[in-house]
């Protein structure tokens, strides 16, 4: 259901926001009282809403802060501190600074979500589960089992999932956020009251990666929504938590039946032989990485252990294999913000209930992208009973 607020909350808001920006942008309460021309007190009033901001020194810290206005008199508060959450013991290395970067966006966009729910009255979509316990099973037993149980929940059979980003946004309730992560962190989970689960998603990593950590953020969100997580690739020895991700992945991905059924199908096909061309059209398949399913196949006694080292070391390349089978380069839903909330902006725009600059904003975008991305969305419309076109996608249909 759509978030309300009322004249007591507005102003708590107010008060919070100009606190979490300055915090944002690292300045003291002594500087930017300094700024203001106010006592530290007065501006410490102003943080904790008992005394009220003036026009024109909401306008100087909006300039303060690198905020537009409108977004600091947002009247429903922002979610609880992201930022705050994953300072805590998970931004220790040396690539941080960029992390604390898109944990940054991340909240900001979780943010401007919370704020198109509210104008919107609509809901959020999905189906959130219960979380799930796994104490009473090792890390890799727990993982396949729990894969297999969501599987089924989704009705999702034991078939290469196409179209994952859109089953997870829509059917489970994530809201999947596209970030500039450091180049070693694959993705980051974190639980937002009242968005839910909230995954950050490497931009830069290929197709194929980013699908690998979506499931495997998935499994965080289903077992230990409780606590953000960061999963950064190549970090050595992995605690019981990463493996059971990391196998409720490989099996979310490639079920155990649907894998060696078309294992072997495709054997068949090459006179009883798994060939690099077996290897590669099944990995297309199943929108993997080659190396993946080699590890999944080894797992499974498919192929011989260290199947996927060998190919490394004969220089063997996935690409320019596939290329030669006229396999195309996987595609998926690039897009930095969820299908939901994209809908949610351009139906607002639509109804005239926010200007374009606003939904430029909303969308990260300048008002030139935001036209196009208007077009991308609007260019499939329905048609209501009034004749008037509507988005219908996730908005009044979602149950």
């Amino acid at each position: 259901m759509g978030v309300t607020v009322d004249e007591h909350e507005s102003t708590e808001a107010l008060a919070t926001r100009i606190r979490s920006a300055r915090e944002t942008v690292r300045l003291t309460q002594a500087q930017v009282a300094a700024e203001l021309g106010v006592s530290r007190p007065t501006l410490i009033s102003m943080e904790k809403g008992t005394r009220a901001v003036s026009s024109a020194e909401l306008v100087k810290l909006a300039e303060l802060y690198g905020q537009d206005v409108a977004t600091l008199l947002r009247p429903s508060a922002p979610p609880a501190s992201i930022r705050a959450r994953f300072r805590t013991g998970l931004m220790t290395n040396s690539t941080d600074g960029d992390l604390e970067q898109a944990v940054d966006e991340l909240e900001r966009f979780a943010d401007g979500y919370l704020d198109l729910l509210r104008r919107s009255q609509f809901r959020l979509p999905g189906r959130p589960p219960a979380v799930r316990s796994t104490d009473y099973l090792g890390p890799e037993s727990a993982g396949e089992a729990l894969a297999t149980e969501e599987r089924n929940r989704l009705g999702l059979g034991d078939g290469p999932l196409q179209v994952l980003r859109e089953v997870l946004e829509v059917e489970v309730g994530l809201r999947i956020f596209f970030l500039d992560l450091p180049s070693k962190v694959a993705g980051l989970f974190i639980h937002v009251d009242p968005l839910g689960g909230c995954v950050g998603i490497n931009r830069n990593h290929p197709p194929q990666r980013r699908r690998w950590t979506m499931a495997h953020e998935y499994a965080h969100f289903l077992a230990s929504r409780d606590r953000p997580e960061v999963t950064r690739l190549g970090a050595g020895r992995v605690n019981d938590t990463e493996r059971f991700a990391e196998a409720f992945a490989a099996n979310f991905l490639m079920p155990r039946n649907g894998i060696v059924r078309r294992f072997h199908e495709l054997k068949q096909d090459s006179d009883g032989k798994a060939t690099p061309a077996t290897l590669v059209q099944l990995a297309h398949a199943y929108r993997v990485s080659v190396q993946a399913l080699c590890l999944r196949l080894e797992t499974l006694d498919l192929i011989k252990p260290g199947t996927w080292d060998r190919l490394k070391d004969n220089k063997f390349q996935p690409r320019a294999a596939a290329d030669m089978l006229n396999l195309a380069p996987i595609q998926d839903n690039g897009a930095p913000l969820p299908y939901h909330y994209r809908t949610l902006a351009t139906q607002l725009f639509m109804d005239g209930e926010i200007t374009e600059t606003q939904f430029a904003q909303y969308l990260d975008m300048s008002i030139v992208e935001a036209r196009t991305e208007f077009h991308k969305l609007t260019s499939t419309q329905d048609v209501g009973e009034d004749g008037q076109s509507q988005i219908v996608d996730l908005l009044d249909s979602v149950e």
